[in-house]
């Protein structure tokens, strides 16, 4: 601790601020030597002291393929103590998502979490943790070594400090893996300290040092060469000093010439010799200890050396004299080396044949004695490739559990060493899906190189062909190139032997040109599945039901009768669709759920986004599964005119869409909606700094994604006074979609924005656009569709009829969930009877639109309808109530609907209905009474 008085004293200013529940990162870096472990142990000596819980792991230069091997050194102390019920009480929910990665349960074979799963889990965890044992301090020393998966958590982890009351201590060796640790640089100084950089020792602490250990005999120009033959480095001093006090050097100026050559053999080949020196025993010992790693059990090392105990016990004593290894001395105390430094020397000695069969011996040591094929894999990727078929087995083992775990690249990895030991012909079409399955989320470029060489193999099983065919068709999906899957399950469709196996590729053929956006003929494309789905019932399996829910959707998008969408959905559904089901993707139950919403039925279509959504998260699915379910609940509220919800829903959703990847689909449909509910409530400037931020809108996606983006950037021109461009924009998607066949106005309504874009320049176009968009939503039938289309049409052609076609709209609005839309009619009606002088009607209406728009959160439209109210002499409410807040009390009063067996759409509709009723005679109570909600409140007070 010589010469740390700044290192320390942040520490116990740190310690001062976490005992007040304030958090922290400190960062300390330096090179090899300079006493970063020192430092942490006086760190966890001091907390320890304060009162604090201290967790602590250290990076390991063997373990740093090993997944979570730092989050095990943190958890499994805490943990080990406790029995499986006890786990699964304190993880909750998160068990089975993060009990694998943290090795308390083997993996089970069930569904293999997302990364961001793991980590999110983990979060949860580790906060449950701190808050019930506060305040904490976690200890990590050379996180330069950290795996992969431990480091991807800890950074996303470490901002959360400062919320918390835990103290997180990082030391790293900067020149080594800048890459990893550089983030804890960064965070450090996001955290307002910046991270301690320590310098060598300077002379007179050297001195210090020196004097300590010889005694205050040493001269000072003994004390000098010692520092100048060790540069200052802590460790390397303290080994001199000891290798002088060993040999009985006396400290003076006439033995300085002895300083350089010991300080020789205190790493690299001077530290080689000195292991050399104890005997092949030892020196087996030490090599099979630098392949083990940290922590060694001393039976392994001496297992793993070709070692008897007894000679074994005697190697280990010679070598802890040396200071080379510590601990093992009893019971099962661990081998150590007593510095990195030495480990790293010792393993870098070994001569690279025999460390290549050390690391072989090792494997079936470590798997003979049950550390799981993980362990042992550990050191399969180190070994040659021999044609074994028992480390292809272990290996394909161990990928399985990093997956379990999280850990898809540590399972590729396994999976590809497999390849090259290589298996047997029978079982290389295997290895090569599963290693293609392994890579798709992350990598799925690489996973189709993989699939295709699987699909390549002769002889293949016809369930695994099915199998590699339907993944690769995902891979080639989510690399955009949707033509090629359609192109690939189609021919797999021809050569199919089964009427099961064809039925389902004709399904994957439906759904991957329904995503392709240039498709070349997508109403020949309906036809067909129009003509498949009507000789189905869905109850011949999934198949079935997949060509059903998609028939359902594209009875939607083609604006077909609600009623005919509404039949293939509910048969689709009947025996449910699961949004989890790595085989067959989410996207057909996604489309199917919007269907409901759609059709007006969104209390349907909530209640299976909420099923998808919690089944998501169940198998700790975080990533664009689980964003899409988050945006397009927010959708669904914001087509109910529940605005608030519906924008912190999809910024969730947006949120974890930016982790998976910028300009995923997941992505641009979270963009796209919050755009559509930031104009809806009057944030016009706020949604074009969104679009803009993101780039959205000056590309057309090489997939079809809802909402269409090139509509909403469309809508989004309009809305900012631009007009020209955003009919530029609109027609273009009209040229998109149209000859699609997608000409439903309630799913993107171009026509009814390109209208009021050109109203003012062409108004016979734009009465064209609008009255068209009339008929496709008399043709759909839904009440909201009609409505929303007879109050564009309203507004587009103005004159004598508009209040006649806004009264209309009003009426169909009433009798839909579109609250936002009916406020819009309802506001526009209102001012529409006041231009033609109908005082008492248009009060009434300007009232219930005011009412309804503040319900929604729709501010534009409140002022909209206050200076309406105005300008016909009426007075505008005051209203002083939090739409949330009413909103948030709605949705507990249809729990307890629901708690009592009353959550059918039927219903919730009526009562929605009812509800507005309500409405509509309290905004005639306040106008008669010349009051608003609160001033009639006081009157019933004071009465």
């Amino acid at each position: 601790m010589f010469e740390r008085e700044a290192e320390l004293g942040a520490v116990d200013e740190a310690l001062t601020e976490l005992t007040a529940g304030a958090g922290n990162l400190l960062a300390f870096a330096g090179a090899a030597g300079l006493g970063k472990t020192t430092l942490l142990a006086e760190v966890r000596r001091r907390a320890t002291a304060r009162g604090c819980t201290v967790l602590s792991a250290r990076g390991g230069e063997q373990e740093q393929n090993l997944p979570f091997h730092t989050v095990r050194q943190l958890a499994q102390p805490v943990l080990a103590a406790a029995g499986e019920d006890e786990h699964r009480r304190l993880l909750d929910s998160w068990y089975d998502i993060v009990a694998p990665a943290i090795g308390l349960v083997a993996p089970d074979g069930g569904s293999t979490p997302d990364p961001q799963g793991v980590r999110d889990g983990l979060d949860w965890v580790v906060t449950r943790f701190v808050t019930r044992n506060r305040p904490v301090v976690v200890t990590l020393d050379d996180a330069h070594w950290t795996d992969a998966e431990s480091l991807a958590w800890l950074t996303g982890f470490a901002p959360r400090a400062a919320e918390l009351p835990v103290l997180l201590v990082v030391a790293y060796r900067p020149e080594e893996h800048a890459h990893r640790t550089a983030p804890f640089r960064v965070l450090a100084t996001r955290s307002g300290s910046r991270p301690f950089d320590l310098a060598a020792l300077t002379p007179r602490a050297v001195a210090r040092l020196v004097r300590g250990a010889l005694g205050p005999a040493a001269d000072d120009e003994f004390c000098r060469e010692c520092w100048a033959v060790t540069g200052g480095n802590p460790f390397e001093v303290m080994e001199l000093t000891a290798k002088v006090a060993d040999r009985r050097i006396e400290p003076q100026r006439e033995n300085t010439a002895e300083l350089r050559d010991l300080a020789g053999t205190v790493r690299g080949s001077g530290l080689v010799g000195r292991l050399e020196r104890l005997g092949p025993a030892a020196v087996r010992l030490a090599w099979a200890a630098a392949v083990l790693g940290t922590e060694i059990p001393p039976s392994l090392a001496a297992d793993v050396a070709g070692l008897g105990a007894e000679e074994a016990a005697e190697a280990r004593a010679r070598l802890h004299t040396a200071r080379i290894l510590a601990g093992g001395t009893g019971g099962d105390e661990p081998l150590r080396f007593f510095h990195p430094l030495i480990a790293t020397a010792v393993y870098q000695a070994i001569p690279p044949a025999l460390r290549v069969a050390l690391h072989g011996q090792a494997a079936a040591v470590v798997a003979d004695a049950g550390h799981g094929p993980a362990a042992a894999a550990r050191h399969l990727l180190e070994v040659h490739p021999d044609g074994d078929p028992g480390a292809v087995a272990v290996l394909r083992a161990a990928a399985r559990e990093h997956l379990r775990a999280g850990a898809p690249e540590a399972a590729r990895r396994c999976l590809e060493r497999a390849l090259r030991e290589p298996p047997e012909r029978h079982e290389r079409a295997s290895v090569l899906f599963e290693l293609g399955c392994s890579a798709l989320l992350a990598r799925p470029a690489t996973a189709v190189n993989h699939l295709r060489a699987a699909l390549e193999e002769p002889g293949l099983d016809p369930g695994l062909r099915e199998a590699v065919v339907c993944r690769l068709a995902q891979a080639l999906g989510h690399s955009g190139r949707m033509d090629e899957a359609a192109a690939l399950v189609g021919e797999e469709a021809r050569r199919a032997t089964t009427a099961r196996t064809r039925l389902r590729m004709r399904a994957e053929q439906f759904m991957w040109n329904a995503f392709r956006a240039d498709e070349p003929d997508s109403p020949a494309r309906s036809r067909r599945l129009a003509r498949l789905a009507g000789h189905l019932s869905g109850r011949g399996g999934a198949e079935e039901r997949y060509i059903l829910g998609l028939r359902a959707w594209d009875a939607v998008a083609r604006g077909e009768p609600a009623g005919t969408a509404l039949r293939f959905a509910e048969e689709a559904l009947g025996s449910g669709l699961s949004w989890t089901d790595g085989e067959r993707g989410f996207e057909v139950p996604v489309m199917a759920a919007l269907t409901y919403l759609y059709c007006d039925r969104p209390g349907r279509a909530e209640e299976l986004f909420a099923d998808g959504i919690a089944e998501c998260e169940r198998k700790g699915w975080r990533g664009s599964h689980l964003a899409f379910g988050f945006t397009l609940l927010g959708y669904i509220r914001y087509r109910r005119g529940r605005l608030s919800e519906a924008e912190s829903l999809v910024r969730e959703g947006l949120r974890i869409a930016d982790r998976v990847g910028s300009g995923a689909p997941a992505q641009l449909a979270a963009i796209g909606t919050l755009v559509q509910t930031l104009i809806a409530r009057g944030r016009v400037e706020e949604a074009w700094e969104t679009a803009r931020r993101y780039d959205y809108g000056t590309a057309v996606p090489k997939a079809v994604v809802y909402p269409d983006a090139q509509a909403v950037h469309g809508e989004l021109l309009l809305a900012c006074g631009r007009p020209r461009e955003a009919a530029r924009q609109l027609a273009a998607a009209g040229r998109r979609l149209d000859p699609r066949g997608m000409r439903n106005p309630s799913w993107c309504p171009w026509q009814q924005h390109l209208a009021l874009a050109v109203g003012r320049t062409d108004p016979g176009r734009a009465a064209a656009h609008a009255l068209e968009a009339v008929e496709r939503a008399r043709q759909f039938g839904t009440a909201s569709a009609i409505g929303q289309a007879l109050r564009c049409a309203a507004e587009v052609t103005g004159g004598p009829g508009e209040a006649d076609l806004l009264g209309e709209a009003v009426e169909h609005l009433e009798r839909s969930p579109a609250s936002y839309e009916l406020a819009r009619a309802l506001v526009g009606h209102g001012a529409a009877l006041c231009r033609a002088g109908l005082q008492q009607e248009a009060a009434d209406q300007l009232y219930r639109g005011l009412e309804t728009a503040a319900h929604c959160g729709a501010e534009a439209l409140v002022e909209r309808a206050r200076e309406e109210l105005t300008a016909a002499g009426l007075r505008p409410l005051e209203l002083r109530y939090a739409p949330s807040e009413e909103l948030s009390a709605r949705e507990r009063a249809a729990a307890e609907w629901a708690a009592q067996g009353l959550a059918d759409p039927e219903i919730a509709r009526k009562m929605e209905l009812k509800e507005r009723a309500v409405t509509r005679l309290l905004s005639a109570v306040y106008r008669k009474l010349g009051t608003d909600r609160a001033g009639l409140a006081g009157v019933l007070e004071r009465r």
